[in-house]
C-alpha cells in the first residue's frame, strides 16, 4: 500500500510562522545550549546568587554547588533568554536577534503547563531604543499573527532582566473581544512577557548601558498553538 504522507506538527508550523513574522522584521535566528551554566542561564541576566526570582522557576540542575557559588552550577535552561546572554557577551550592537528552544522546568504536569516546552524570545539593542519601540513591534507581530484588527493590552509586570517589565494581551480572535469561553469572558488572552533591557544585563555583557538601551520579549509556542488550533490540553 502507498504510505500517506504526513504533515507538520503545529509547534513547527507556529515556530516558523513566528520566525517568518520576525524575519521581515530584520530578526536574524540564533540557538544556543539547552545544558547550559548558571552564568548564562541566571547571573548574566541579573539574578543575583540569592536573589527571590530564582524561586520563579524550578530549575532542573545536571550538576549544583551545595554552596553559594552558583559558577559550579549546570543546569537545563529554564528559558531561552541564556542565548540572549551568549549573544550578547559575543556581539556588538546593534542587535536583532530571535531565539527558540527547548526549555524545561520541573512542574506538576497539568492541561496548562509540561516540565518540557518551547519558547521563541527577541532581543533588539541599539542606540536610542524605547519603549515605543517594543509596543510598535509587538502590535506587528500580533497583528501577523492573529488578525489586522488586533489589538494589544500592556499590563506592569516584574522580570529580573527588563524594567519596565509588562504582559502583553491580545484582543481574543475568536469574539473580537466581546468575551467568550477561550479569554474566559476577559476579551483578552495573554500570550507573552516582554520589557526594557535592564541596563545591569547590557553591562554584565560589555555593553555601555549609557550609549545604548534595548528591548526583549518572549512567547510559548505551546501557547500560541494552543490558541490557534483550539487545543484545550497541552
Amino acid at each position: 500500500y502507498p504510505i500517506s504522507l504526513g504533515t507538520r506538527h503545529p509547534l513547527t508550523l507556529v515556530k516558523n510562522e513566528i520566525i517568518d513574522i520576525f524575519a521581515r522584521m530584520g530578526f536574524t535566528l540564533y540557538q544556543g545550549p539547552e545544558i547550559d551554566d548558571d552564568q548564562h542561564v541566571f547571573t548574566m541576566l541579573n539574578f543575583a546568587a540569592d536573589h527571590p526570582a530564582r524561586d520563579m522557576q524550578d530549575t532542573f540542575f545536571v550538576e549544583r554547588s551545595n554552596t553559594m557559588d552558583v559558577t559550579k552550577n549546570v543546569l537545563l535552561r529554564s528559558h531561552t533568554s541564556n542565548d540572549e546572554a551568549h549573544y550578547m557577551s559575543t556581539h556588538e550592537p546593534p542587535i536583532r536577534v530571535l531565539c527558540p528552544g527547548r526549555v524545561y522546568r520541573n512542574e506538576a504536569i497539568s492541561a496548562r503547563a509540561h516540565c518540557f516546552f518551547h519558547q521563541v524570545e527577541g532581543l533588539y539593542v541599539d542606540k536610542n531604543v524605547s519603549f515605543t519601540d517594543l509596543k510598535q513591534v509587538l502590535l506587528t507581530f500580533a497583528r501577523e499573527m492573529f488578525g489586522a484588527d488586533t489589538k494589544i493590552r500592556l499590563r506592569p509586570s516584574y522580570f529580573p532582566f527588563t524594567e519596565p517589565s509588562v504582559e502583553v494581551d491580545v484582543s481574543c480572535f475568536k469574539c473580537g473581544g466581546k468575551g467568550c469561553n477561550v479569554c474566559k469572558k476577559t476579551g483578552w488572552i495573554e500570550i507573552m512577557g516582554a520589557g526594557m533591557v535592564h541596563p545591569r544585563v547590557l553591562e554584565m555583557s560589555g555593553i555601555d548601558a549609557t550609549v545604548y538601551s534595548g528591548f526583549a520579549f518572549g512567547l510559548g509556542q505551546e501557547r500560541v498553538a494552543m490558541l490557534r488550533y483550539g487545543i484545550n490540553d497541552i
